[in-house]
């Protein structure tokens, strides 16, 4: 089945992962070692992403999580340290974003996401404007898995699931994707998602994940 449209995750698909520099500094910053860091971390995201929380509120309910206490100084730059954390960009996949948009296939942005990262995104990240859509969670209420936001963003850009390529780093949001119709592929390098693709009866048409040079980061 041809695809016509592709919808990206950004964590860990269009981004990096963690940025090692930022994430010891994250971890000085707490006071915490890093398992607890990131047991009450990941224990409160995905309230954050829902837009329940903001950066502020966010690492109180952190901080109460591991029982210890964040000065108004320490929170703000452990959110400033936090964003910077996921900035570092996957740029052969940037590439193919560019790749797909001068072949003209429409692409959108489906991502998880806090305010205080979207914010900085929105300010940084020029590429940004060339997708035809994109759908924050903080925004919409909804966050992935919830099936109601891979429809929302097929929707919205005027896309067929059943002809749309989704990609994202977590098994649990491309099973939700796949349940919509969507041909979801777990993402975990250029590589694989090439091979994958190939194995899927997916790549026709489309222009070859890492054979691209050129990205608009």
């Amino acid at each position: 089945m041809a695809i016509t449209a592709v919808i990206f995750d950004y964590g860990r698909v269009l981004s990096n992962s963690e940025d090692p520099v930022a994430k010891e500094k994250m971890i000085a910053l707490s006071g915490l070692d890093e398992s607890a860091l990131f047991a009450s971390y990941w224990r409160f995201r995905h309230e954050y992403d829902l837009g329940h929380l903001n950066g502020i509120t966010y690492w109180a309910a952190v901080a109460r999580d591991a029982s210890v206490t964040f000065s108004p100084e320490q929170v703000e730059d452990l959110i400033e340290t936090d964003v910077l954390m996921w900035t570092s960009l996957n740029e052969e996949m940037l590439a193919w974003v560019v790749a797909l948009q001068d072949a003209g296939f429409p692409t959108a942005i489906l991502s998880n996401m806090g305010e205080e990262m979207l914010c900085y995104m929105r300010q940084e990240f020029g590429w940004l404007a060339h997708f035809q859509h994109h759908t924050w969670s903080c925004e919409l209420g909804i966050a992935k898995p919830d099936p109601a936001i891979y429809i929302h963003t097929c929707e919205r850009l005027g896309a067929t699931p059943q002809h749309t390529l989704f990609l994202d780093d977590k098994p649990e949001n491309i099973e939700a994707a796949s349940s919509v119709g969507l041909n979801a592929v777990l993402f975990h390098s250029v590589e694989q998602l090439r091979e994958d693709l190939e194995a899927r009866n997916l790549l026709a048409g489309l222009p070859i994940p890492g054979k691209t040079q050129t990205s608009r980061a």
